[in-house]
């Protein structure tokens, strides 16, 4: 069972997170991720193993959590003016940033250490409420537009499936058709 804790903002908590994730991004960098261990992530954040341990269980769990972060979109998507190149920029984008070799190894890492499933669950809601903003655009202009689990069955799961298990060449344009056929359906519906 997963040992992470709820965060308060600002407290001890939340400064602990925060020093043992910047540890473990700068060792990534600096020794490799193979060269990873619980305690040379402690020390480098300036706590004890054991507040790692008690906190996330092991250093899979904790690789997870930092991936899990890693993964959070930094902005709103983009407004574009209308539903086809919203959903299409955002859809470019978020295959572009999961099918790299970061994004895929985050997404390694987010599932290896996830026995509950929570983090596979943030990881669906953060790209759930990245469509409901390009769809809450739409809706406000008027444009006819699907649901988010249907977005999300029609473009996000088909891309997630190729990242995680045909990993070839991905491009913009199997972004751009998964778009274009979830829309051209929706027309019809």
């Amino acid at each position: 069972m997963a040992r992470r804790q709820m965060v308060r903002p600002g407290g001890r908590s939340a400064r602990v997170q925060e020093a043992v994730h910047s540890a473990v991004r700068e060792l990534e960098s600096e020794v490799g991720r193979d060269a990873l261990t619980v305690p040379l992530v402690a020390q480098r954040a300036g706590v004890t193993p054991s507040t790692i341990y008690r906190r996330w269980g092991d250093l899979q769990e904790l690789l997870s959590d930092v991936a899990v972060e890693r993964l959070r979109p930094d902005t709103q998507p983009g407004d574009h003016g209308d539903l086809t190149s919203d959903l299409t920029t955002w859809a470019e984008q978020f295959l572009d940033e999961m099918a790299a070799p970061s994004g895929r190894a985050y997404i390694r890492d987010a599932l290896l250490g996830d026995p509950d499933g929570s983090n596979a669950g943030r990881c669906s809601a953060y790209a759930a409420e990245q469509i409901e903003t390009v769809l809450a655009r739409a809706a406000d202009r008027g444009e006819r537009a699907p649901d988010t689990e249907t977005v999300v069955d029609h473009v996000v799961a088909p891309m997630m499936y190729r990242i995680l298990f045909r990993p070839g060449e991905l491009d913009a344009g199997y972004a751009r058709g998964l778009v274009e056929n979830l829309l051209a359906r929706a027309r019809k519906s």
